[in-house]
């Protein structure tokens, strides 16, 4: 049976119907229509099931606020679950199912829960499926995991792109209801820069349905003209559909747009995050209405009263033929007069105060109402809609004094500002007891670094619910009808019996009753945040917006205090959920990690190379050549580099230049050795580490000039170690006079490795590169082969070797010209692995490898690259802390297995004895372990306890299959130990 009204409809185009589908039932609305308007308007009253007792749910607000109406929307790659249907607007074609149920909507099996709700209080679980142990893996754990969330899961990758976008201004207004608007006008007539972000497609908010003078317009006029002046104005940027989202430190918003929901795969972004600077928020995002509890407050027909007279005066919805309004404020009365415009009934408004009378309160009692002051709801009769309503007295125990026969129940428990974006920064809240609302407190707001408030909040969400009270506050004259004050009622009756309160519903997606936030109460769950998390009160997709109040003040009661004495949860963003697909933009795909190139990159890619990923660049792995394995092909350069010439790919190595006057003194306290003392020309290893002690990272350092230093750091790290300095500089020593800046990508970096690798060199000419004219740890700038080059004297091999940067630009040519003039040479590239094999030969330790986060330089043997002379640097006073210094810590040693095979990586080296939880003690685990071809045998470096004293000694380390290898304990440097070979 339709619902939907003859005349009527403010934002509806009957002349453009649309279709669309409700769990395969063809349905029709109207352009301008909400999902949610589009399923009342055909008379779909039930739309869901609850996610505990799978009790039936039917529409019971009109924005945000909505717990109940969430479907699957669309079908196929598009298909998306959970979709609030009062906020998605209808389009063509759309496809739309109901949630949490089977076989169907109408027969639920699930629905035998509500039968045993006594067994299935709050907290439940955590009772239930804790004995006996060995059932959770087999019994409980999958019933848990096929109950658990509401909507089915995309099975297809979504088609449609997202984007994002950044902005700044002075202002960002959020909301578009008379206060934010008003605020817009004001902050832009003074040549302020303003955004003002309006969540739905239409602006005005609450005042153009509720009606009432502004500035001696109607609302609707008023709104009318106010966008007008505004969209006008060339510094006034005006978003709808665009949900502020959350308002972090520093003036950084986020908001949320929709661009093209409604036009599926038009093209545009479906999508679009906003990201915006502003000198100031102005939160004028309204407030949200309270529902009521009582017994069966959550059947199918139960709303909203803001949200019935939304569907009435909005979208020309009748929710109901004969409407029973229940409230414990004059604003639901507004309500019944909106019902009576349109021509429906309203048997009886339900009033929880007594004696108590207003201009609104007149107006319905002179249109014939019956108005039932001190009394409220003791049942609501029905199961999957209403069918009538069981009054009583407020102050009584729920005895039935009348029955009213009925198809909707209107309910308001008055209204809650919505100060999460005043509270996500920090902005305080207090309890206004006549109103019984927590309002922003205007002398303790969110403030920046300068101590000015970065959040106003303005209208209804400042707790002023007037028309007249919200535009005085800007100057702007305003009437509407005044109102007797609430009555702070949260349950019906006030003395109900246990059999009620076990079917009056606070959270209605995740069934939280008044009897389970009782419950937590008598066990102790005296906070808050501990009681939500017990019962999942506000924990469902609305974030509590219409539960969270209601379960306070009952815990308060339960608690015999005052509701402030309680507090609140914590506000968090985003304000209302956000798409991945938004959070992700367009990375996503071949876009979802930015990849970086060498500038050789095409050179490698055309011989065949095998890549490996190294943080956000792509290095080749190895040069198989024919049918090679990769094995093979890593074996064959790394005895090439050893006999002949290799070439590295080194370009992906940090490259940040430090410069300044306090250049030395910065790097004295980044690198645990002296940087301030390195000679002009000269090169000095260092090492890194984090406040805690422990190593970070590791490098070359060169000094270019008296106040200049270049630092090199491993591939992956160049933006971390960057923004590490920057952190330094900008946070603790924004004094020193010290510039940084990474040049990583502006050179190309060459290794020339191997006995040949000077002959090769010096084929190229043009500039001396003779043990004497530059010696080891020394760099040159120069012409070399033609080329702009800087030739450091530096080897991570053990082989005599140069790395040569050249600008990116040239980088390719240059290679090129290696190899040509090298293949007399028997020139060959190699590898990462090749790289990892022959450090590891000579004991030389790789970030990563060697370290986990928890390894400190003496553990590694590197005590010399530690100066002695410093006072500080960055670690120091961390290392001196007694588990730092305990003997009992693992140190490195190299590790070679008797029968000459490669250890597992990772691996530990097991002890005697077993720990309290029946696992073998370990006394070691193996960091980098490879096939060393210029050995013939496995080789490894291993963390052990007390390992250089132990040499010799033989390690058991289990491996596959119950296999253990074993291996010895031998020096960390297997391939020339003196070192002669890289220094001749």
């Amino acid at each position: 049976m339709s619902h939907r009204l003859s005349t009527g409809g403010r934002l509806i185009d009957r002349k453009k119907p649309l279709s669309f589908s409700f769990n395969g039932k063809s349905m029709q609305g109207f352009a301008g229509d909400t999902l949610a308007a589009a399923l009342l308007g055909a008379g779909q009253t039930m739309v869901g099931r609850s996610f505990k007792y799978h009790r039936p749910r039917g529409i019971v607000a009109s924005g945000v606020e909505e717990p109940n109406a969430l479907v699957g929307l669309g079908q196929g790659d598009r298909f998306e679950p959970d979709q609030r249907t009062t906020t998605t607007e209808l389009f063509e074609g759309a496809v739309t199912k109901s949630q949490n149920h089977w076989p169907s909507l109408e027969f639920d099996v699930g629905e035998i829960n509500d039968k045993f709700y006594r067994l299935l209080p709050a907290g439940f679980y955590y009772k239930t499926f804790m004995f006996p142990r060995f059932a959770w893996k087999h019994l409980f754990e999958p019933i848990v995991r096929q109950s658990a969330g509401l909507g089915a899961v995309p099975k297809e990758a979504d088609p449609d792109r997202y984007e994002q976008a950044y902005a700044f201004c002075d202002v960002v207004v959020a909301g578009g209801g008379v206060s934010g608007l008003a605020a817009a006008l004001r902050e832009a007539k003074a040549g302020k820069r303003v955004i003002v972000m309006e969540q739905t497609a239409h602006w005005g908010g609450r005042a153009v349905v509720d009606g009432g003078q502004i500035d001696g317009h109607d609302a609707e006029g008023w709104v009318r003209d106010a966008v007008a002046a505004l969209e006008g104005m060339d510094n006034v940027t005006l978003m709808t559909r665009t949900m502020m989202s959350g308002q972090y430190d520093h003036g950084y918003i986020v908001g949320y747009q929709s661009v093209a929901d409604t036009t599926p795969g038009d093209g545009r972004p479906r999508h679009r995050l906003w990201r915006i600077r502003t000198k100031m928020t102005i939160a004028a995002n309204g407030a949200i209405e309270r529902p009521l509890s009582f017994y069966g407050n959550d059947i199918p027909g139960v709303m909203l009263a803001s949200a019935v007279r939304d569907y009435v005066v909005n979208w020309a919805v009748a929710p109901g033929k004969r409407t029973v309004i229940v409230t414990n404020n004059d604003d639901a009365y507004r309500t019944a007069l909106a019902l009576l415009d349109a021509g429906l009934e309203v048997p009886a408004v339900v009033d929880a105060r007594d004696n108590v009378n207003s201009a609104l309160i007149a107006a319905v009692k002179a249109r014939g109402v019956k108005v039932m002051t001190g009394h409220g709801i003791a049942k609501v009769k029905g199961r999957k809609s209403v069918t009538g309503v069981e009054i009583c007295r407020q102050a009584g125990e729920g005895t039935v004094v009348n029955e009213i026969a009925c198809d909707c129940v209107a309910m308001s428990g008055g209204w809650s500002p919505i100060v999460h974006l005043w509270s996500h920064c920090g902005g305080k809240l207090n309890w206004d007891e006549a109103n019984a609302m927590f309002r922003p407190d205007q002398t303790r707001p969110a403030t920046g670094a300068d101590g000015q408030a970065m959040v106003q909040i303005v209208g209804a969400a400042n707790g002023d619910l007037g028309l007249s009270q919200i535009m005085g506050s800007f100057g702007i004259g305003a009437a509407s009808e005044e109102e007797a004050p609430i009555e702070a009622v949260w349950v019906m009756p006030a003395g109900a019996p246990p059999a009620l309160r076990f079917k009056s519903f606070l959270d209605y997606q995740n069934d939280v009753k008044v009897s389970d936030v009782q419950l937590a109460a008598r066990e102790g769950y005296e906070s808050v945040e501990h009681t939500k998390r017990y019962t999942t009160l506000g924990m469902a997709t609305d974030q509590g917006k219409l539960s969270n109040i209601n379960g306070l003040a009952v815990l308060s009661d339960a608690l015999g205090r005052a509701i402030p004495a309680t507090g609140t949860t914590t506000f968090r963003p985003p304000y209302t959920p956000i798409s991945f697909g938004a959070i992700t933009g367009e990375a996503r795909g071949e876009l979802f990690q930015p990849l970086r190139r060498t500038p050789m990159h095409a050179w490698h890619e055309a011989r065949g190379a095998h890549w490996e990923p190294v943080g956000q660049w792509r290095r080749p792995y190895c040069y198989p050549r024919g049918n090679e394995t990769h094995r093979e092909a890593v074996n064959r350069e790394i005895l090439n580099a050893r006999t002949n010439v290799g070439l590295l790919d080194a370009s992906t190595l940090g490259k940040i230049v430090v410069k300044g006057p306090d250049a030395g003194k910065f790097l004295d306290m980044l690198y645990t050795n002296m940087m301030s003392t390195l000679g002009i020309g000269k090169c000095r290893y260092g090492l890194m580490c984090n406040e805690n002690g422990f190593l970070s990272d590791d490098g070359v350092v060169v000094r270019i000039d008296e106040d200049t230093w270049l630092c090199h750091t491993t591939s992956g790290g160049a933006d971390r170690i960057h923004g590490w300095m920057e952190d330094w500089l900008q946070c603790e020593w924004w004094d020193w006079k010290v510039y940084t800046a990474n040049l990583t990508e502006q050179f190309a970096q060459v290794a020339v490795v191997g006995p040949k690798a000077r002959m090769l060199l010096e084929k190229l000419g043009g500039m001396d590169v003779s043990k004497e004219a530059l010696p080891f740890m020394t760099f040159k700038d120069g012409v070399l082969g033609g080329f702009n080059a800087r030739i450091y004297r530096i080897s991570f091999s053990g082989e005599l070797s140069y790395e040569i940067a050249v600008p990116a630009n040239e980088g390719a040519a240059f290679w090129e010209a290696l190899n040509a003039a090298g293949e007399e040479f028997g020139v060959m590239p190699y590898g990462t692995e090749g790289l990892h094999v022959m450090r590891a030969e000579k004991g030389f330790i790789m970030i990563g490898d060697e370290t986990d986060g928890t390894v400190i330089p003496q553990d590694l043997g590197l005590g010399w690259a530690i100066s002695k002379k410093k006072e500080d640097y960055l670690g120091k006073r961390a290392q001196a802390r007694s588990h730092m210094t305990d003997p009992g810590r693992w140190k490195l040693v190299g590790l070679e297995t008797l029968d000459g095979s490669v250890l597992p990586d990772g691996v530990y080296a097991v002890a005697e004895g077993h720990n309290p939880n029946g696992q073998r003690n370990v006394q070691g685990r193996v960091t980098s372990t490879y096939y060393s071809p210029t050995l013939g045998k496995g080789i490894a470096m291993g963390l052990v306890k007390h390992g250089p004293d132990r040499m010799g000694e033989v390690l058991d380390f289990p491996a596959d299959e119950g296999k253990v290898i074993k291996a010895r304990i031998v020096d960390a440097v297997f391939y020339d130990k003196a070192g002669e070979k890289q220094d001749v």
